[in-house]
């Protein structure tokens, strides 16, 4: 079954050996998700929750006329999340954060979310009406979708204020514009994507781990990440610059869950190459009993996946080190990221 006939039907279809689920939400769900909208009343304050998410294997093709990469990847929703508080006010739409090194305003990425929204909409000039006070929890610049995560958020969020009816649809082609793995946060839970990781198939849930990220003093930067692993494939004769056909390796499944010993993130290598402090907590977490120990994204983060908590908050502790910033989360699947990140209002 064609990847391209998987995206026309949009129902339950094996990708390799990866389980497809239905690709489209229930009615329901969509509703209780926020992506259809459709009731235009007065609403004062909305308090909102934005996921990050790790990567559990990654695989980078060569590079597209557009300057982004074929990816294939299997993305997972984890309980670390942002809290947005949304105020209606008069005037220009504005965003605020505490946080250090989060930008304010129209240079932060939830405003940008609001005013491709205002300009989808038909309407002309900056946006107005909203202000978006963001409770930074996401570490940023570390490979966990925080920045993103956050605008999809915004999204769902300010269709109800403006009184806007966005189906899925939509709100996706909108996400996509504000980073490859803006479609996704739309779905959550367990999925694949592939393209420039932008086209996303929800797969089998993977069952409940406790998972413990780590995020070091230092940041790695997409652009250096990938520049990297260009080095790398060309000083070696690898497939990075060359076109043609790319061959994907496809993880394993037990039942129907991945089976979690054969997935990769093929950026590790060369982002720990010139940072060993990953390669450090990598190994430290496979050696304090992680399921899958490895880098997410582009980094800087690594996170473990453990099978019992007791396990997740030892490991924890083995890997804070100074300057780094370690945190204890669990996955979450489609139903209760459905039932948590509602409107709080």
């Amino acid at each position: 079954m064609s990847l391209l006939l998987l995206r026309e039907r949009l129902t339950a279809k094996v990708v390799g050996s990866l389980w497809v689920s239905e690709g489209k939400m229930s009615e329901a769900t969509a509703r209780r998700f926020g992506a259809e909208m459709s009731e235009e009343r007065a609403v004062g304050i909305v308090r909102l929750r934005a996921y990050a998410k790790v990567n559990l294997d990654l695989q980078v093709g060569a590079k597209r006329p557009d300057g982004f990469h074929d990816l294939r990847t299997i993305i997972q929703t984890i309980r670390l999340y942002d809290t947005l508080t949304l105020r209606a006010i008069s005037g220009p739409c504005q965003v605020r954060c505490s946080s250090a090194g989060v930008p304010q305003d129209r240079d932060n990425l939830v405003w940008g979310a609001m005013h491709k929204l205002w300009t989808a909409s038909g309407r002309h000039g900056d946006p107005t009406g909203v202000k978006v006070t963001i409770t930074k929890r996401i570490p940023v610049q570390a490979g966990l979708g925080g920045g993103t995560s956050d605008a999809v958020a915004v999204l769902r969020g300010v269709c109800r204020f403006w009184g806007l009816t966005f189906g899925h649809h939509e709100l996706d082609g909108i996400a996509s514009e504000l980073g490859a793995d803006g479609p996704f946060f739309l779905v959550g839970g367990t999925a694949l994507g592939i393209g420039r990781g932008d086209e996303i198939y929800p797969l089998a849930e993977l069952p409940r781990y406790w998972v413990v990220v780590a995020v070091p003093p230092r940041g790695v930067s997409t652009v250096e990440a990938y520049g990297w692993l260009e080095q790398d494939r060309d000083s070696t004769g690898g497939r990075g610059g060359f076109p043609g056909r790319q061959v994907w390796r496809s993880p394993q499944v037990i039942g129907s869950s991945i089976a979690l010993d054969g997935v990769d993130n093929e950026l590790e290598k060369p982002v720990a190459g010139r940072r060993p402090e990953i390669r450090r907590a990598v190994r430290k977490l496979a050696n304090s009993g992680a399921e899958i120990a490895a880098m997410t994204g582009s980094g800087s983060a690594v996170f473990g996946l453990f099978a019992q908590r007791a396990m997740a908050v030892e490991a924890a502790r083995g890997v804070s080190w100074d300057g780094w910033t370690v945190k204890i989360s669990e996955t979450m699947n489609r139903d209760r990221l459905a039932q948590e990140s509602g409107f709080r209002s």
